[in-house]
This record gives structure tokens, sequence and C-alpha cells, in this order.
């Protein structure tokens, strides 16, 4: 796995959840988007302090820690 520079974790910071690069947008706020079915241009429109780098890691983030624990589905 790459190593992931742009995602934060702080305790002060959004109640604790990773974070992109320090700013106040979650690693969640982001796959909610792309599950939303905004693209990443438009993600980026939305938040243009973002850069598209942010964004994979992100997704790569949110893809190792599904990996990581059991995330109940429903059935």
């Amino acid at each position: 796995m790459k190593h992931l520079d742009r995602i934060t974790l702080n305790p002060d910071q959004m109640g604790g959840k990773p974070c992109i690069r320090g700013l106040r947008v979650t690693v969640g706020t982001i796959i909610g988007l792309y599950a939303s079915g905004l693209s990443a241009a438009e993600i980026i429109s939305q938040y243009p302090y973002l850069e598209e780098e942010d964004l994979l890691q992100a997704l790569s983030y949110a893809s190792w820690r599904s990996e990581e624990i059991e995330v109940p589905v429903a059935v």
C-alpha cells in the first residue's frame, strides 16, 4: 500500500475522524460524495482547496480500512 501522507488523524479535530491534510474535510465526506454520484471534478469544484491526490488517497484509505475491520452489510 502506498504511503498516505495526505490523511491526518487528530483527536481534537472532527472527532478524531481521518481528514484530508488537516482540513475539516473527512475521508467519509469524500467517500459519501463519490457514493452520491459526484465525479472527482465535481467534488473539487465544491471543495476547491482539495486536489485530485487528496481524493485518491481518501479512496485508498477507505479501501484499506474496509479490509481491516468488519463492516456489517444489510442483506
